[in-house]
């Protein structure tokens, strides 16, 4: 073969190798390349934050809000459900990437790399509809109901620092429809539990129950990452939770779930 052709027939592949190339920049990036990031949500089962609904799938505003995010973000969320007391080993281990189920920010602010604070968490202070206690003030020398282990015992036992005044006696219960009992046969004279809770039975029956404006304790809640974990991530998070603050979503999603929206997102008033 002479030089010529050996030259065009070298020239011919290398205008095949370039076409080839350029044919295979122009196809559209695979599914794999365009698809969300995965992101482990832990979670516990506290309604009407985070749930299962009768169908088996996770509900609740803290699922409603996490999806929503993260999608503003580019992540999807896989759900699970965990153990709350194992909640910093599966943090440190890698099982799950953040924690996001009604956790206060408040005492732990440097346990945790945060985002937010997107809500506030209540507790409040429930009466029999013909009560003649109006404020906290009134709650002095008062039988005080609250749920065992719960943040409401800790402050009227006075394990956490508040203005409520001292009351004659608190009587623990094991679950919150105990305590609703309790107030309804007069066992007690006020009940007092997070504000979730608390709405879920009054809500039932609103003739009988009112709830006291003010609160004797509020917390911020957050998003919890590891420690020195996804920096960034939790400032691009905190900005959006901000953002769906502002544009009304947060507020759209506590009221669908029975929330009052100025208190438990704004904090006022009553905070």
């Amino acid at each position: 073969m002479s030089r010529a052709k050996v030259y065009g027939l070298l020239m011919a592949l290398a205008m095949l190798f370039m076409a080839g190339l350029c044919a295979c920049s122009a196809q559209p990036h695979s599914a794999a390349e365009t698809a969300p990031q995965t992101i482990v949500v832990g979670i516990d089962v506290f309604d009407p934050y985070s749930y299962l609904d009768r169908n088996g799938q996770f509900a609740g505003i803290d699922v409603e809000l996490a999806t929503e995010a993260f999608s503003r973000l580019g992540y999807t969320p896989e759900f699970r459900t965990i153990s709350w007391p194992d909640k910093d080993i599966l943090l440190s281990d890698g099982t799950i990437d953040c924690i996001w189920s009604c956790f206060s920010m408040s005492g732990r602010e440097t346990k945790y790399q945060w985002a937010g604070p997107y809500m506030y968490s209540r507790q409040v202070v429930a009466v029999r509809a013909d009560s003649d206690i109006q404020s906290l003030s009134d709650l002095a020398d008062k039988r005080i109901g609250v749920q065992a282990t719960t943040k409401a015992e800790s402050l009227f036992l006075g394990e956490i620092s508040s203005l409520l005044p001292e009351v004659k006696q608190v009587n623990s219960f094991e679950t919150t429809e105990d305590m609703f009992a309790a107030l309804r046969k007069g066992y007690v004279d006020a009940v007092a539990g997070h504000e979730a809770l608390v709405a879920k039975l009054t809500n039932l029956d609103e003739s009988s129950y009112r709830v006291l404006a003010e609160s004797p304790y509020s917390s911020e809640l957050g998003v919890a990452f590891a420690k020195d974990t996804h920096e960034d991530l939790a400032v691009q998070l905190t900005q959006t939770l901000e953002d769906m603050k502002q544009d009304g979503t947060i507020g759209r999603v506590a009221e669908k779930f029975g929330l009052d929206a100025e208190k438990t997102v704004w904090g006022e008033p009553g905070k």
